[in-house]
């Protein structure tokens, strides 16, 4: 983050949480390329815009190095479907979130403890901004299954999920089922499924 405030402001926050170790911050790609060192760091948290490249290049290059860095973005821009163009093999890995629609602490947190426990955090608010494109395969499902599916972009656990809608966890697993079913997402070692659906959610969806 190349902000000084904003950056001191992060510094914060991510020092205020016990569970976490802030391992070191920069301004530039140059800089970052420098510190951060394969087996450093598990959870890298980058700006889209930095002035001497992008978020996105810096994290492809820290994850080629570490495969097991798992990268946050922040991005000024609501541009989430920034997501769609990473590379097959590392894109389950990453989360992003909006500046702009993320605007208190806990939910930065939560992203990076989802991250560090291996699973992915697409932006909450922006999610519920979209809808399906007619025609798409997103927009055949019901609409029980698209709030699912939201959850699950989200970062959501199907526990949490079950949490959030009040119903049981296994209709929740019988509903994530349906969804990779409908989506034509199998539950390959190679590709995780829930990584699959999320960006599938991204590329059939739009502004409501």
């Amino acid at each position: 983050e190349d902000h000084t405030l904003f950056r001191s402001m992060l510094e914060k926050i991510l020092g205020d949480d016990d569970a976490l170790d802030l391992t070191c911050s920069t301004a530039t790609v140059t800089e970052a390329r420098a510190r951060i060192t394969p087996g450093s760091t598990d959870v890298v948290l980058l700006d889209v815009d930095l002035p001497d490249g992008n978020g996105i290049g810096l994290g492809v290059v820290l994850c080629r190095a570490d495969p097991n860095i798992k990268v946050v973005l922040l991005s000024a821009q609501d541009a989430m479907d920034l997501m769609l163009d990473l590379p097959r093999d590392i894109a389950g890995g990453w989360s992003y979130l909006s500046k702009t629609s993320t605007n208190d602490s806990a939910a930065l947190l939560r992203a990076i403890h989802i991250a560090a426990a291996g699973g992915s955090t697409l932006d909450p608010a922006l999610l519920n901004r979209m809808k399906p494109r007619a025609g798409s395969r997103v927009a055949q499902l019901t609409d029980r299954q698209y709030g699912v599916l939201r959850l699950l972009a989200a970062g959501y656990s199907n526990g949490g999920i079950a949490h959030e809608l009040g119903i049981a966890e296994k209709s929740v697993q019988n509903h994530v089922n349906a969804i990779y079913s409908t989506l034509g997402i199998d539950a390959s070692p190679e590709r995780n499924p829930r990584v699959s659906a999320a960006l599938r959610l991204i590329e059939e969806t739009g502004p409501a």
